[in-house]
């Protein structure tokens, strides 16, 4: 009896959609022609071309204006993005602003704008101690390299605290810097910031508090980030600076006022020498200068 051995089935591959394997949003309107310009054919002048249209037709306009921004910032058109989210965000949802606002910080940032990039990060925390970032949840799902992972309100505050301790050090406001730094690493220390805030000491010629600073990333670990290669190479190279140096006891003009004192003032500030009032949002921290205290 002739055994019956049956045909191997075939199997069939489901293919998925091709919008789904690039990564781009279905159908064929304005805003998904763009991005399929943008991350397909890789042509940026025509994709901004269509984001202008989308935001035009009113064609996903919260995602439109945030990707044409980004775009034409890739394409050292920095400043035209920065005036088309100034002039067309009030059509975009408020639960867009806050990217927006991510978005217009980097752009000052390329662009050198550091007055306005201090203004908009002081803005950023007086929204978190307000209770009003992250569409008031305690977390956000952020991207980055395509994954995706979720961001407390403490990182984020740090985060933003570094941004800021970097625009004062490109003012060669080294005392600002430092009480920025020195805040963010009560929140959510790690080795970069601890770096950034032992060269804001060295700039002050503070030079016994910034090896203290280092050794704690080279010698003790005491950081996270403190075994990542770059930051270890960063923190000797710091050290070396302060070698030739003799110890030199100079002490730090708000040692006899809190940190969170310093920090307070610092945010009443206005980083604008053209402003002659304060901005609002700090007129109004004085009735709850306690929250300053992450």
């Amino acid at each position: 009896m002739q055994g019956s051995s049956g045909s191997p089935k075939k199997t069939v591959q489901k293919l998925e959609p091709y919008h789904v394997i690039h990564k781009l949003p279905p159908g064929d309107t304005p805003y998904v022609r763009a991005k399929h310009l943008q991350l397909v054919e890789k042509d940026a002048e025509a994709a901004i071309a269509l984001f202008w249209k989308a935001i035009n037709t009113g064609d996903r306009v919260d995602s439109a204006l945030k990707d044409m921004a980004v775009v034409m910032k890739q394409q050292n058109r920095a400043e035209e993005a920065i005036e088309a989210i100034k002039s067309f965000r009030d059509r975009c949802s408020k639960q867009a602003q806050e990217s927006l606002d991510n978005v217009l910080i980097d752009l000052y940032k390329k662009c050198g704008r550091l007055d306005e990039q201090i203004e908009l990060l002081k803005q950023k925390l007086w929204m978190i101690y307000q209770g009003e970032a992250f569409n008031r949840k305690p977390t956000k799902t952020a991207r980055s390299h395509g994954r995706k992972f979720q961001v407390t309100i403490q990182q984020e505050t740090s985060r933003i605290l570094g941004n800021l301790g970097w625009a004062y050090m490109q003012q060669t406001n080294y005392a600002a810097a430092e009480i920025v730094y020195r805040k963010a690493q009560t929140i959510d220390p790690d080795a970069n910031k601890a770096c950034n805030l032992g060269l804001c000491l060295i700039k002050q010629a503070r030079y016994d508090e910034a090896r203290s600073v280092l050794e704690d990333v080279l010698l003790h670990n005491k950081f996270c980030g403190s075994s990542d290669p770059k930051s270890r190479n960063r923190a000797q190279e710091l050290l070396l600076e302060i070698e030739p140096w003799q110890s030199e006891l100079v002490f730090s003009s708000t040692s006899e006022i809190s940190l969170d004192d310093c920090f307070f003032e610092l945010m009443m500030q206005s980083s604008s020498p053209h402003r002659t009032r304060r901005l609002p949002i700090f007129e109004e921290i004085s009735p709850f200068r306690d929250q300053l205290a992450c």
